[in-house]
């Protein structure tokens, strides 16, 4: 199947899936093109008429004069009326834009949302948002009126030539020629600009994934005095940018707007040249003569929008390619068809099994290997992060995870949330009593609600402290939010907010110490009533006081659930059940921590007589 085919094919399919929700809305806009294109064609011949008359002896013929006035007063009418009309068009047509638009854009980001950590590591969130803001307005017009418009529109020229031929034949196949040969001329161009419309979409997504990186590491581009590289590198993007613009809008578009005018030019000439041959013959009157340059011009009209349709064309056909190949892009993380249940009530502690587990970062390709540099935007991993890992974690205990920076222990962590699968063995979960279920064989969602996550990084949105906790779960009363945040300590910080739960955080966590926004956290884990609990390096930048204080939210945390502690603080683990030490991605030494500690061959009594730190970082 060749290119075109198969972008014929997706514009279909994008116009049924997202159209079909509008097809009422659509019916209207239908009904208010075509009855616009029939105004058009009828005024002209109202002004034929007012010419006729007002050449005549209407000074003398009061009946004339009737005429004029009525006809005079009948044109004002129309031409009222298809300025409404050309209101409602516009309205109806945003509308149905911004309505189609927006339901892609859900889709998209849920899409994106839902795919593996691997492809969010290799797009930045400024390309991401470029992808699904900038791609999809380029697609507004497309979805809004591109079809209606294109059937408008020729039925407004097919109707132009009837009525010319109706008046005069000669008229009639003159004009046929000229609309025939433009029509043609356009169509071969409107293919021209797609792939500089593409590079343009593609040049301003580098743009805003550049952008993001950097505002967002500003105070570290200033203290590390990187602000000249980040300002060259900015001017270089900008002027790739732009020049991808100047290539799109000259040749993309400025060929098929400048040929679209060389053809009005022709077609006003033709239409005066055969208006004026047929008056000096005698066959027809000067309110004939201006009708014909009026359909003439008004040709000009429906070509004009053919051609301006046609650019839209190419602007959505670079941005549903690349919209297409977003849907296109599967997360390696799969659910089953019939993904299977955790029977296990929510709250009560998990069983965490591994058995035999391999597993290694894979290196990522961009979208589009027109991207800047290498296609690959994550280096390839050096070999396999995990050696095939064996263990088993009883329902209520806690481990204490340790190893060397880049032993495996983050991996781990995201294996259990499927952020990925591995590539040999497998993770899975019970409730201690029933088989342990393949965590491939469980839905996503309803594991990662059974699984909580803190790390030492805190993401907090603009929002209320109430969404913040509930990740904007309305369901959740306040009572209960409430009691969380006594029960974890943060009583005094909650009564000394303004508006209490109302009161608007800022994004990033501005205006909230580490310790405050590790108890947040902890908020949300224990509003989310996990089975298992994973703490990653929760407390390893906060100072022994607030150390403290988060310690005693872990303990009421924990309580009767299964937790796995990644520390690199000997003092962080002294509450663990059973220790586990990874070394190079395998198990170096796992057992209970009371029986390591006692033993002077283990790993981990060592690490007791010399320190976390001086011996595993």
């Amino acid at each position: 199947m060749n290119e075109a085919k198969v972008s014929l094919k997706q514009y279909w399919a994008l116009f049924r899936q997202y159209l079909r929700p509008q097809r009422l809305w659509l019916l209207v806009l239908a009904v208010l093109i075509l009855s616009g294109m029939g105004l058009r064609l009828a005024i002209p011949q109202v002004l034929r008429r007012f010419i006729d008359i007002a050449t005549g002896d209407a000074s003398t013929n009061t009946l004339a004069a009737t005429g004029l006035e009525r006809t005079a007063l009948l044109f004002l009418c129309l031409t009222i009326v298809l300025q409404i009309i050309s209101v409602g068009v516009a309205y109806v047509g945003k509308d149905v834009g911004w309505k189609t638009t927006n339901a892609l854009r859900v889709d998209l980001a849920r899409h994106c949302l839902d795919l593996d950590m691997s492809f969010h590591n290799a797009h930045t969130p400024g390309e991401m948002i470029e992808r699904i803001d900038g791609d999809v307005n380029a697609l507004s017009n497309f979805f809004s009126q591109f079809a209606v418009s294109m059937a408008g529109n020729m039925l407004l020229l097919i109707g132009a030539l009837i009525l010319l031929f109706v008046t005069d034949w000669h008229a009639g196949t003159a004009i046929l020629v000229f609309a025939t040969v433009a029509i043609v001329a356009i169509a071969r161009l409107q293919g021209f600009g797609a792939s500089l419309w593409k590079a343009h979409r593609e040049a301003n997504a580098q743009l805003y994934g550049f952008l993001e990186e950097r505002l967002t590491g500003t105070e570290d581009i200033r203290s590390s005095g990187a602000k000249a590289y980040v300002m060259r590198r900015f001017y270089e993007l900008v002027r790739t940018a732009h020049q991808a613009f100047v290539k799109a809008g000259t040749f993309g578009e400025g060929i098929t707007h400048n040929t679209t005018n060389v053809f009005f030019a022709i077609g006003s000439a033709v239409g005066l040249a055969v208006g004026a041959y047929l008056f000096l013959q005698g066959t027809v009157t000067v309110g004939t003569v201006y009708m014909i340059m009026h359909y003439t011009t008004m040709l000009n009209w429906p070509i004009q929008q053919i051609a301006r349709q046609m650019q839209d064309l190419q602007r959505a056909g670079a941005s549903l390619t690349r919209v297409h190949e977003l849907l296109q892009t599967e997360s390696r993380v799969q659910d089953q068809a019939h993904a299977a249940p955790i029977h296990v009530q929510p709250g009560s502690a998990l069983e965490v099994v591994f058995e035999d587990v391999s597993f290694g970062y894979e290196p990522e390709k961009r979208l589009d290997p027109s991207d800047e540099g290498s296609t690959e935007a994550v280096p390839p991993a050096k070999g396999r992060v995990l050696h095939d890992l064996s263990f088993r974690l009883a329902p209520g205990i806690m481990l204490g995870l340790l190893g060397r920076t880049g032993s495996g222990k983050t991996t781990l962590s995201r294996l259990l949330f499927r952020l990925y699968d591995p590539d040999e063995g497998t993770v899975s979960l019970s409730d201690g009593q029933s088989p342990p279920l393949d965590l491939r064989t469980l839905d996503r969602a309803e594991v990662r609600r059974r699984v909580g996550l803190v790390t030492q990084d805190i993401q907090l949105f603009q929002a209320s402290v109430r969404d913040n906790l509930t990740f904007f779960d309305a369901t959740i009363p306040d009572e209960r939010i409430v009691q969380a945040i006594e029960d974890l300590g943060l009583g005094p910080w909650l009564a000394c907010l303004p508006q209490g739960l109302d009161t608007e955080l800022a994004s990033g966590g501005s205006g909230l110490s580490a310790g405050e926004a590790q108890l947040l956290a902890l908020t949300r884990i224990f509003l989310q009533d996990p089975g298992l609990v994973i703490l990653d390096e929760a407390s390893s930048r906060l100072d022994p006081a607030t150390e403290r204080l988060i310690e005693r939210a872990v303990g009421r945390l924990v309580q009767d659930r299964t937790t796995i502690v990644i520390a690199h603080r000997l003092s962080t683990v002294q509450r663990a059940d059973e220790i586990l030490i990874l070394e190079q991605g395998s198990i170096c030494e796992y057992g209970a921590r009371e029986r390591l500690a006692q033993d002077p061959g283990s790993r981990f009594y060592a690490l007791l007589q010399t320190g976390l730190e001086e011996v595993l970082v």
